[in-house]
């Protein structure tokens, strides 16, 4: 549609020059009043992000109104995500590009859209642009509940050398300089981290990146090569049974397997090139990247192999690469601006994933290895058009195999203010094993998985205003709509397929940014939101870890002549829904779910809640994923007690998996064998008093049990 529009328009080749009027972002400017399609788009520029105090560096997305970003499992682990009521895990539905290279990975071996962004140094990102919702046809998959961009600055004012000593055995040197070279502008930074946290074994997380950027050009015509690399290594504490705790066996900064943690490697190198010139404007970024995770875990201990313990690996490899091209041409229309974009990305990624029994890191057995080639592609088309000197429109249409057409409709500006319309069809995709297999290998019955859509429909729609008609003030209000087809999910820790359950989100979100005096800065946004499953099953409705409050602000005193300022932040996000049976109250769920404690320390957020969650049967407690993945064949020294329970194939799921970040389902509870559970409690206080489990040859422990703890959500 926009190609053939596009033909008729420009047939007479007389249109008059058009020159894009620059946009200089230092700050906060998410409200671009008379530029933006909608009005949860926006950008952070340098200077927010200079003046911004950060834990970790995946807090630089935290500039996004209504974004949490949280760590469980050890800070070499990529973060978990919350936006617009989705538990995002590590990054699913959230489209993340980094200096035009997509962060998300597809497949992954530990979940689907895994987003690392340990290899970011702040100091060195010059500008954050965010837009949410399926509305802009460029945003393709992953992107349904938003999409955010990191790119870096080209050039220091002066040299970096900076060294940090904090508690807890936190280190931090970093030097970044620009010089230049060639015509053009030479970036080179290093950094290194490390850092024990304050856990009774040191997490010993030590992080090492580096970053080379060429660019040349000028504002018309710019290219630049950027080459980054990063490595990490650490040890997790993971959570904690609560019983183990309140029995003094450890303490709340314990651990309970001392070989837990992982490493990870990551590579890129992008080329991207801009011609801004004339009345036909390009951008072109090439790309290719190579990154590998290792990760043990244990979330249940000794509960299914009570000789060997239940940890397992999740191994992740790849090379991948890939193009985004894009034309835009500028012109009129009956006497009005007129912009039009065309544009193709494509992407592929060699695979190689396995999912482990493992004992203190040493791998025992196999329960899935897979190769996969996975290539992906799209086209997308977009006409910005001014209809009146109050109204605008932005029509998109995508394909990727599934067609997704947009629509954004802007009225204003009115004294300042604009309102606006937007709604669009997004997509998400699905683990491409899932796709392609319906047998789960970790356990025996042949084809009990079930295969998923490789990808699924989102629909979304938007009504905003934003205004800046207060001297110094940048306020946007919205309220949003976002359905999903199906939330189906490949199980990274079980090495199999879940179909989860159609849904709806909505809510609403208010951004703020005031500078009252030159010396004054102060921000507040705020959002609400539901999440629920749309069907009707009786296990309820409730999507498990969706937040329904998200709440952050700040004030900050500059000096911006003397470049020094002081910030003070306070956040608040939560509750963290849980699922509920139709006979049991949520406060009063017999899997422990009622009493929960959230807390949002970079170090101890989840594994704390983890902790509280694991109720009164303690080391008990059990994931599906992670017991599942401790099944594997059986041992001929051990007989099972009894077989597990038919699966159900319609994704209809009770309880919540604790694959990921210690959110488990106890056993014990919910249907599970007791003796199991005081088998593996005995088990886990001898291994613990002595310092090591013993470790005779692999037996496997047979399992009986419901589905309670069958995962639910994200």
């Amino acid at each position: 549609m926009p190609l053939a529009l596009l033909a008729l328009q420009d047939a007479p080749a007389r249109l008059p020059d058009v020159e894009l009027r620059p946009v200089v972002v230092e700050g906060r400017a998410d409200l671009l009043v008379g530029r933006a399609d909608s009005a949860s788009e926006g950008v952070v520029g340098p200077a927010q992000l200079e003046r911004r105090p950060l834990l970790r560096p995946g807090e630089v997305l935290e500039t996004v109104p209504g974004l949490i970003t949280t760590q469980h499992s050890g800070a070499g682990k990529a973060n978990q995500f919350f936006l617009r009521g989705f538990n995002l895990d590590h990054g699913t539905d959230l489209a993340t590009t980094v200096g035009g290279v997509p962060v998300n990975l597809p497949t992954h071996g530990h979940g689907q859209g895994y987003t690392d962004l340990g290899f970011l140094i702040p100091e060195l990102v010059g500008a954050v642009w965010f837009r949410k919702g399926p509305y802009f046809a460029d945003v393709g998959d992953f992107g349904s509940a938003g999409a955010v961009e990191l790119d870096w600055i080209e050039s220091l004012p002066r040299a970096v050398a900076t060294m940090e000593v904090g508690s807890f055995g936190w280190q931090r040197g970093l030097f970044a300089d620009s010089f230049g070279l060639e015509g053009g502008t030479l970036l080179a930074a290093a950094e290194a981290i490390h850092h024990d946290g304050p856990w009774s074994v040191a997490e010993n997380y030590d992080r090492q990146n580096s970053l080379l950027r060429l660019t040349r050009g000028d504002s018309s015509r710019r290219e630049s090569w950027t080459l980054q690399a990063s490595r990490a290594e650490w040890t997790a504490t993971d959570q904690i049974a609560r019983r183990a705790e309140e029995s003094g066996l450890v303490g709340r900064f314990g651990s309970l397997d001392q070989s837990d943690g992982g490493d990870s490697e990551r590579v890129s190198l992008a080329w991207h090139r801009e011609d801004l010139r004339g009345e036909q404007q390009s951008r072109l970024t090439a790309w290719a990247a190579w990154s590998k995770l290792e990760l043990f875990s244990n979330f249940t201990y000794f509960l299914d192999d009570p000789l060997n313990g239940d940890q397992f690996r999740q191994l992740d490899r790849r090379a991948f690469a890939g193009v985004d091209a894009r034309r835009t041409f500028c012109g009129s229309t009956f006497g009005r601006e007129r912009e039009v974009t065309v544009g193709m990305q494509l992407r592929t990624d060699s695979i190689d994933n396995a999912l482990d029994r493992t004992s203190e890191r040493a791998v025992l057995s196999t329960v899935r290895a897979d190769e996969v080639w996975q290539s992906s592609g799209g086209l997308f088309g977009e006409w910005r058009q001014g209809l009146t000197d109050w109204m605008r429109a932005t029509a998109g249409v995508r394909a990727d195999g599934i067609v997704s057409p947009r629509l954004s409709l802007a009225f204003g500006p009115f004294a300042g203010s604009e309102l606006y319309l937007s709604g669009g069809f997004g997509f998400h995709s699905n683990d491409g094993r899932g796709a392609l297999t319906d047998d789960d290998s970790a356990t025996p019955t042949p084809l009990d998985g079930r295969r998923v859509d490789p990808l699924v429909q989102t629909r979304g729609a938007e009504i905003g205003v934003r205004t800046v008609a207060i001297d110094g003030l940048q306020s946007t209000l919205s309220v949003w709509l976002l359905d999903s087809d199906s939330e189906l999910l490949f199980i990274g820790n079980a090495g199999n397929t879940e179909a989860s359950r159609p849904s709806r989100r909505y809510g609403v979100e208010w951004a703020n940014w005031w500078e009252p005096r030159d010396w004054l800065a102060l921000d507040l946004d705020a959002s609400l939101s539901r999440a629920a499953f749309t069907d009707d099953l009786p296990v309820g409705d409730r999507i498990p870890g969706a937040l329904t409050g998200v709440i952050a602000t700040g004030v900050t005193l500059k000096d911006d002549a003397a470049q020094r300022y002081v910030t003070l932040r306070w956040r608040w996000f939560g509750p963290r829904r849980s699922p509920t049976s139709i006979s049991t109250p949520p406060s009063r769920s017999p899997c422990g779910w009622g009493s929960r404690r959230v807390s949002d320390s970079p170090q101890t957020g989840d594994r704390t809640a983890a902790a509280a969650r694991l109720g009164a049967a303690g080391s008990a407690a059990v994931s599906r994923g992670s017991s599942r993945a401790a099944t594997g064949l059986p041992s001929p020294d051990v007989t099972a007690a009894a077989p597990p329970p038919p699966r159900r194939r319609d994704g209809a799921l009770a309880g919540r998996g604790g694959g990921d970040g210690g959110e488990a389902a106890e056993r014990s509870a919910c249907g599970g064998r007791p003796a199991d559970a005081d088998r593996a409690g005995r088990l886990l206080r001898s291994a613990v008093e002595r310092g090591r489990a013993a470790r005779p040859a692999a037996a496997v422990a047979g399992r009986g049990g419901s589905n309670c703890g069958r995962s639910a959500g994200r």
